[in-house]
């Protein structure tokens, strides 16, 4: 793998530098491949090492470049050394490049690009990923959809990169939607429609309640006293909250199960009603807790009466809010898994939200609150089904496969799939997730179908297309050819650029790691699919002899692979099936 050439590299920098080459591994970095012209293979940046170095003098780079480059020998390994840009460049000798690549590829399988000596001596974290968070009876908006998608990528890396991942799913099941939800459920609720589509119907429920207590007074009161009557721990009240919550998460693991997701726990904010009064409790003992003249309870954050920092924690009702029940969940988090990490994934919107949370951990004493990290995304714009705007998850998963499968029918393939239905989800997963991932996270964007089914260019649909065609070659000429292959069949730019490209699989997980954006995969793998795309042009297999048909599968073997592997990271299922042909190009 590309470690081992780049340790190979830096032991030699070391003596000449006299550094220890662990400091050296990551100033040495892969080169992106070109289209204009053959590149070396690794590259070391003269910046990076000067940076370390304390004189201000700084000699001009490209001189240092080629003094550095004169002092440094060819060898087994590295067989043309060259100075560009500020750097100096390694060639490796093609011959091992191919059987080290390839070899590694294969040995490696899913942890092939994770073993690099990039992520060596990471130390194993506890780390705890909050995302999706739907509210019960309430619009399971695009926003969660982005949530689920991301944290689920996240979850995914972390857990690749051997850490002990845990996927915590906090649903809004608790406050005044549940009066409402409740006086509601008396007036219009039909027990058999709860039964057979829970979400469905308590939504309608929700927005009639909703429609009545704007007219009704008493629609209202009864509203308020329902919650109060949950937050006393009224038996009948918690008993009816109890089973809209069973039936709601029954019917959420059905889907998030179509979407290829789960959770190790299905928390809420219910959990923390009465671990909220003791945080409320515990700021009073501190002093931090202040009254207002409406008689709601705040917490000035600035320290000197800034209105602007001031929060808001406690209803006049004595009852718990939204921040408070984050807090006492986070405390609870904290005692339960002694995270090192705890990453919550939601909308920009909440920046403020979670940076008064955070904020709020540290006065109140818990030195761990830096520990707590909030990813935020973007706002997605117009996504609309059939029906009108997006209401359930559900109706997303279902355009998509209705959308895909009208796509499928037109190239005339489907019916020789055995599960046209599942595949086409695959395969329209595959396309959103893709058109999420492209860009920063932070990034709003608006929404396009069209886009995300174009049949050409950069689409999850590429890549679906690229992994099965691979997959197909594998199965029309069967496994013999992986024992042994010549390299000296592997030498044409098409396979070098492949390899090259391969060769930076670990920088490009290692990116994600640090700031967990999937579009650094999103590109790689692109680009790869691209390669492939014309090396599968170029470079036959059925026509080609023995020794060269086995070597260009064996080269296309270790792309599929990596293929797979990167999007299974990303929360995406390959699809295996050759008979997808014509689906992307």
């Amino acid at each position: 793998m590309a470690c081992g050439f780049r340790r190979s590299i830096a032991s030699q920098l070391s003596r000449v530098l006299d550094l220890p080459p662990e400091n050296l591994i990551k100033s040495i970095s892969a080169v992106p491949i070109s289209r204009k012209e053959e590149v070396a293979d690794f590259q070391l940046s003269v910046d990076s090492l000067l940076e370390n170095r304390n004189d201000h003098s700084r000699p001009d780079i490209q001189i240092q470049a080629m003094r550095l480059a004169e002092k440094l020998k060819c060898d087994t390994v590295v067989s043309e050394i060259s100075t560009g840009q500020g750097t100096v460049n390694f060639k490796i000798n093609r011959e091992l490049l191919t059987k080290t690549v390839l070899q590694q590829v294969i040995e490696d399988g899913s942890k092939y690009g994770l073993k690099s000596e990039l992520f060596s001596g990471l130390p194993q974290r506890r780390i705890v990923v909050e995302f999706s968070s739907p509210n019960v009876a309430k619009k399971f908006h695009v926003g969660h959809l982005r949530s689920t998608i991301i944290g689920n990528f996240i979850a995914n890396l972390k857990e690749a990169l051997g850490h002990q991942v845990t996927r915590i799913n906090y649903l809004g099941d608790w406050g005044m939607q549940f009066g409402l939800l409740g006086a509601g459920f008396q007036l219009f609720g039909y027990e058999e429609k709860l039964q057979s589509s829970p979400l469905q119907h308590l939504f309608e429920v929700y927005v009639q309640v909703n429609k009545e207590a704007a007219d009704d007074k008493n629609v209202a009161k009864s509203a308020h006293e329902f919650f109060q009557r949950l937050e006393l721990g009224d038996v009948q009240a918690l008993a009816l909250w109890q089973k809209f919550r069973d039936l709601s998460i029954e019917e959420y693991v059905r889907i998030y199960k179509r979407l290829g997701v789960h959770f190790d726990e299905y928390s809420g904010e219910s959990f923390y009603r009465e671990k909220s009064q003791e945080v409320l409790k515990l700021l009073d003992s501190k002093g931090l807790l202040q009254k207002t003249l409406k008689g709601t309870a705040v917490v000035d954050l600035s320290g000197n009466g800034d209105p602007s920092a001031l929060c808001t924690v406690m209803r006049s009702d004595g009852t718990s809010l939204y921040v408070t029940r984050d807090l006492a969940a986070a405390i609870d988090r904290m005692e339960k898994y002694n995270f090192d990490t705890m990453i919550y994934v939601t909308d920009k919107g909440q920046k403020k939200h979670f940076q008064q949370v955070f904020q709020m951990l540290q006065i109140m004493g818990y030195d761990w609150a830096d520990r707590c990290q909030h990813v935020p995304f973007g706002i997605v714009q117009g996504m609309k089904t059939r029906r009108g705007d997006v209401t359930f998850l559900e109706d997303v998963l279902n355009e998509i496969r209705l959308r895909m499968l009208q796509n499928m029918a037109s190239i005339k393939t489907t019916r020789e799939l055995e599960s046209p239905q599942e595949t086409a989800e695959q395969v329209g997963l595959a396309a959103l997730i893709i058109q999420d991932f492209r860009g920063s996270l932070l990034s709003d964007y608006q929404f396009s179908w069209d886009r995300v089914f174009q049949s050409r260019g950069d689409t999850g649909v590429f890549l679906q297309y690229t992994h099965a065609r691979l997959h197909s070659l594998e199965e029309t000429f069967g496994c013999g050819y992986l024992n042994d292959f010549n390299t000296a069949c592997l030498q044409e730019p098409q396979s070098v650029s492949i390899l090259q490209h391969l060769l930076r699989f670990d920088e490009v997980l290692y990116r994600s790691s640090q700031d967990l954006q999937p579009r650094h995969i999103v590109s790689y793998l692109l680009t790869l699919s691209h390669l492939a795309a014309v090396a599968h042009r170029t470079l036959h297999v059925r026509s080609s002899p023995p020794e060269v048909a086995g070597a260009r599968l064996h080269l296309f073997r270790a792309v599929r692979s990596v293929l797979a592997n990167g999007m299974k990271l990303l929360g995406i299922t390959p699809v295996p099936l050759g008979t997808l042909h014509e689906l992307g190009h």
